[in-house]
Order: C-alpha cells, then sequence, then structure tokens
C-alpha cells in the first residue's frame, strides 16, 4: 500500500486518519492541505476515486472565497478554485493509488489492508 493523507494540522479527523493508520503499523505519507494542497492530476485523481466535486469542498470553510465557490457555474471553476486555495478543500483525504477517501472512513480503508 502506498497511503497519503492529505490533511490539516487542526483537523480532529486528519488526526484520527493518521492514528488509525500508525495503530495498524501502516506506513503512509502526510502532506499538510494548507501549505502544500493537491497538484491538477492528484486532484483529478482524486476526483475520480470519489465522484463528486462536492465532496472535496469543505462545508466548515469560511471567508469569502469559500461562500463564493458555492456559486461558480462549472466544475473546472470550481476545481481551478480549489487549487488555487486549498484551505477550501474537506480533510483528511486519503489516497492509495487510484482509491481515495474524503474524511474519516475506516471501514474502507480496512478492506485496503
Amino acid at each position: 500500500m502506498n497511503i497519503q493523507i492529505f490533511g490539516k494540522s487542526k483537523s480532529f479527523d486528519t488526526k484520527k486518519a493518521e492514528r488509525w493508520f500508525k495503530e495498524r503499523g501502516i506506513k503512509f505519507q502526510s502532506v499538510d492541505l494548507n501549505t502544500k494542497g493537491l497538484s491538477k492530476g492528484e486532484l483529478d485523481s482524486v476526483l475520480r476515486a470519489v465522484g463528486s466535486l462536492e465532496k472535496l469542498i469543505d462545508p466548515k470553510a469560511n471567508g469569502s472565497t469559500a461562500d463564493l465557490i458555492k456559486y461558480l457555474g462549472s466544475d473546472e471553476e470550481k476545481k481551478e478554485k480549489l487549487l488555487e486555495e486549498p484551505s477550501l478543500l474537506a480533510a483528511p483525504i486519503v489516497r492509495n493509488g487510484r482509491q481515495a477517501t474524503v474524511g474519516y472512513c475506516p471501514e474502507i480503508w480496512s478492506k485496503w489492508e
């Protein structure tokens, strides 16, 4: 397994996800969304895995940009905004190759083992 956890340092669910993998002795790479974000290729890969752009948008995000993203017309505009402002992404995003989840999803991760 090649696990990547894209998370936020102050996200409770990110910490729970990291703990879940640590407890099972599964190595993972941790990436801070607020500083590094996702590349366009990573975003496209995660989007294919989760199926909906709306699942990637953090409903708890604050600020004018967070309000604006709801009203952008196309998915391409929303994707560009998520690439520009990675703080708008929901956390954690956990990737295992072509598979991905958004949020704390141990029931899915256990099937990856």
